[in-house]
């Protein structure tokens, strides 16, 4: 959604600030991130589909032997929509800056630092996550740790030298 973001805002001119984006995203307190995503899903399914149609045909830059070769510096191979390296600026995240993302994603009681959970809700979604909604992911989580045992003996079965 990166690109589609970068060109929708070229073409229309219109881009919604950081705080104004938040306010936005955070409207939906669904904790349940299934159910957020069977709602968003399709949306960005036809929104994808929309630029494509409409944008498809445009070349986009031009790529040498060197570049294949130099592990894909500076070419343009796949269209991501969780982050953005920017040579400039450094990785952004759904459109996020590290520094912007250390002051909105959610933090642990007394942390001074965002929960993985909140950054893993932001990538999935695109939405910065309330509170309650990094907390239930950390929930979910902790629900789903244990290994079966079945996994556990296969795993102690390995040879020790195994790589």
């Amino acid at each position: 959604m990166a690109l589609f973001r970068l060109a929708t805002t070229r073409v229309s001119g219109t881009h919604l600030s950081p705080v104004t984006t938040i306010f936005v995203r955070n409207l939906s307190e669904n904790t349940d991130l299934r159910d957020v995503l069977t709602k968003k899903v399709p949306v960005e399914q036809e929104k994808v589909k929309a630029f494509r149609k409409q944008y498809g045909a445009t070349k986009v830059g031009e790529v040498n032997v060197d570049m294949m070769y130099g592990g894909m510096r500076g070419i343009k191979g796949l269209v991501t929509e969780t982050s953005v390296l920017d040579p400039d600026e450094g990785i952004r995240f759904r459109g996020f800056s590290i520094p912007e993302c250390q002051k909105l994603l959610p933090k642990a009681p007394g942390g001074s630092e965002p929960l993985p959970e909140g950054l893993f809700w932001l990538l999935v979604t695109g939405d910065v996550p309330s509170e309650s909604q990094a907390k239930a992911l950390s929930k979910e989580w902790a629900n789903r740790a244990d290994l079966p045992s079945h996994v556990v003996t296969m795993l102690n079965n390995f040879p020790a030298n195994l790589h």
